[in-house]
C-alpha cells in the first residue's frame, strides 16, 4: 500500500454540494455503486451507523408494545389494486416480477414498495374481536421503488427501513399512537443525530397515498434544502374497508379497526452527512458513531508507545467504542486526515513525551480543538467531551436553521427569498391545492408541513391573497 501523507481530496462543499455529498459517501466508505443501476452497496461503516439508529428505535418501539414480524417481498397485482388511492400513489415506482424460473406467471407480482396491502390481508385473517386489539407490528427490511434519479442513501431503488403497521379499536387511539411514534422519531433525530426537527402535519397534497393524515418530522440540510426525516400516517378505516378487516366490537356489532403506518429509512445517514459534514468529510454525532474515539500513536515504532496505546484502548473500551490505528505503513498525518474524513468524534494522540507526562491529547472532530488531559482522567474527560460535541453539533444546526428561516407575506417576497437565502419559508396559506401547485410550479418550493404550533403571521394567503387558514413551512426538498 502506498504511503501517502494526505487522504484524497473531496469536492469543495461550496462549489458543488451534490458532488461533495457523493464524495463523502464513497471516500468515507459508507456506500458504493454496484453493477445494478440505481442500487448501492452499504459498506460496513455505513451499515454500522444504520444499526446504531435502528437498534435504538427498535428498543423504543418495544416499550410501546410493538412486536417485529416479517411479510413477503412480493405482492400479487390484484392485492395492490384493492386500495385505489394507494396504488395510484405508488404505480409509477413499482417494479414487477413476470416470470418465475422458466414459466411466465399467471399474475404479475410487485416487489413491495411498501407493505400496507400484505399486512392488511393478514390482519383480515387474524383479527376476530375487540379483545385482540391493538395489533402493534413492525417489519425491518428493504423495499424497492424505481426512482429515475438516484443518490446514495437519499434516493436509491432499494432502501432499508422499518415499516410499522398497527390497527386500533378507535380513531382516537390510532391518532394518539401516531404521535407517540413521532415522539420517538423526534428523540432519535435530535438526541442521537443532533439535528433539530420541525414537527407537523402534511397538507392533503403531500400526505401519504391512502392516508387520512400524515404527520412528519422535517429537517434542514446545509444547503437550505429540506429532508423529510420520518413520517407517521393515520389511515383511518380506508384499508380496513378495502381489505374487509373487521372485528366484533364491545356491543357485539361488526366494526372496522383504525390503521396507522410509520417509517424512518436509511436516508437518515444522508441527513447526517448533509447536516454536519464539512470540507474535510463526514462529521458524526458521538451517540451513533461506530467509532467514538480513535487512538493514533505518535512515533509508534518506539515499543512503549504501542504498548501504552493498547493499554488505553482496553481501558476505554468498556465505556466507549474505540479503535487503535496501529498501521505501520502510514504516517500520523495521513491517519489524522483519514479519521477526520470518516468523522470520528474524538482523536486521542499518545507519544513518548505524552507518556512521560502521564497525559494524552484529545482532538475534537467538530471544532478541531486540542486538549491535553491526564491519563487518570480520560473516562471523565471523554464523556464530558462527547456531550459537548453533541450539543455543539445540534446548536450549529439550529443556528443555521434559524438563519435560513424567513417569514414571507406575498409571492414576490417568496420568489426573491428562496433564491437569496434558500431554506425554510414561513407563510400563511388559504388551504387550496391550486395555490400549493402554483407555488411549486413557479419556485420548486413545496409545503413541508403545517406545524403543530402555528404562528399567525398575516391574514392573507401568500399566493392568492385570500383569507388564510394555516401557517405553513415551505421549502425545496430532497
Amino acid at each position: 500500500m502506498k504511503n501517502e501523507e494526505f487522504v484524497k481530496e473531496i469536492t469543495n462543499i461550496d462549489e458543488d454540494f451534490a458532488q461533495w455529498y457523493t464524495d463523502i459517501c464513497i471516500k468515507a466508505e459508507l456506500a458504493d455503486y454496484t453493477a445494478s443501476k440505481g442500487f448501492v452497496a452499504i459498506r460496513p461503516y455505513g451499515y454500522a451507523i444504520y444499526e446504531n439508529i435502528s437498534n435504538y428505535e427498535d428498543k423504543e418501539f418495544k416499550k410501546l408494545g410493538v412486536q417485529n414480524v416479517t411479510m413477503p417481498l412480493l405482492i400479487p397485482e390484484s392485492l395492490l389494486n384493492k386500495e385505489k388511492d394507494h396504488v395510484e400513489g405508488f404505480a409509477p415506482e413499482v417494479a414487477w416480477v413476470t416470470q418465475g424460473g422458466e414459466e411466465e406467471l399467471e399474475e404479475r407480482l410487485c416487489v413491495r414498495p411498501t407493505s400496507e396491502v400484505i399486512f392488511s390481508t393478514m390482519y383480515a385473517k387474524w383479527l376476530k374481536s375487540w379483545r385482540d386489539l391493538p395489533f402493534l407490528y413492525n417489519q425491518w427490511g428493504s423495499v424497492v421503488r424505481w426512482e429515475k434519479e438516484t443518490r446514495p442513501f437519499l434516493r436509491t431503488r432499494e432502501f432499508f427501513w422499518h415499516e410499522g403497521h398497527t390497527i386500533h379499536e378507535t380513531a382516537e387511539e390510532a391518532k394518539d399512537f401516531c404521535i407517540k411514534i413521532l415522539d420517538i422519531y423526534t428523540d432519535v433525530i435530535e438526541n442521537l443525530l443532533a439535528i433539530p426537527v420541525i414537527r407537523g402535519k402534511k397538507t392533503d397534497s403531500e400526505k401519504f397515498a391512502g392516508a387520512v393524515s400524515t404527520f412528519t418530522v422535517e429537517t434542514l440540510m446545509r444547503d437550505g434544502k429540506a429532508l423529510q426525516a420520518g413520517t407517521s400516517h393515520y389511515l383511518g378505516d380506508n384499508f380496513s374497508k378495502a381489505f374487509n378487516i373487521t372485528f366484533q366490537d364491545r356491543e357485539g356489532k361488526q366494526a372496522y379497526p383504525h390503521y396507522t403506518t410509520w417509517a424512518t429509512t436509511s436516508r437518515l445517514i444522508g441527513a447526517i452527512i448533509m447536516a454536519h459534514g464539512d470540507d474535510r468529510g463526514l462529521k458524526l454525532p458521538p451517540r451513533i458513531a461506530p467509532i467514538q474515539v480513535v487512538i493514533v500513536p505518535i512515533s509508534q515504532e518506539k515499543e512503549e508507545v504501542l504498548e501504552k496505546a493498547n493499554v488505553i484502548k482496553e481501558r476505554l473500551s468498556s465505556n466507549f467504542k474505540v479503535k487503535l490505528d496501529d498501521r505501520d505503513n502510514y504516517t500520523a498525518g495521513y491517519k489524522f486526515n483519514y479519521w477526520e474524513m470518516k468523522g470520528v468524534p474524538v482523536r486521542l494522540e499518545i507519544g513518548p513525551k505524552d507518556i512521560e507526562k502521564g497525559e494524552a491529547i484529545l482532538v475534537r472532530r467538530d471544532t478541531f480543538e486540542k486538549k491535553s488531559v491526564k491519563l487518570e482522567n480520560l473516562e471523565k474527560e471523554l464523556q464530558e467531551l462527547m456531550d459537548k460535541i453533541h450539543q455543539n453539533m445540534f446548536d450549529t444546526c439550529l443556528k443555521r436553521q434559524e438563519e435560513k428561516t424567513t417569514v414571507v407575506h406575498n409571492m414576490d417576497e417568496l420568489v426573491k427569498t428562496i433564491d437569496e437565502n434558500q431554506g425554510y419559508l414561513k407563510a400563511m396559506w388559504c388551504g387550496s391545492a391550486e395555490c400549493e401547485e402554483k407555488i411549486k410550479n413557479l419556485t420548486a418550493v413545496k409545503s413541508r408541513c403545517i406545524p403543530f404550533e402555528e404562528e399567525h403571521l398575516d391574514d392573507k394567503c401568500v399566493c392568492c391573497g385570500g383569507p388564510a387558514k394555516h401557517m405553513v413551512v415551505w421549502g425545496r426538498q430532497y
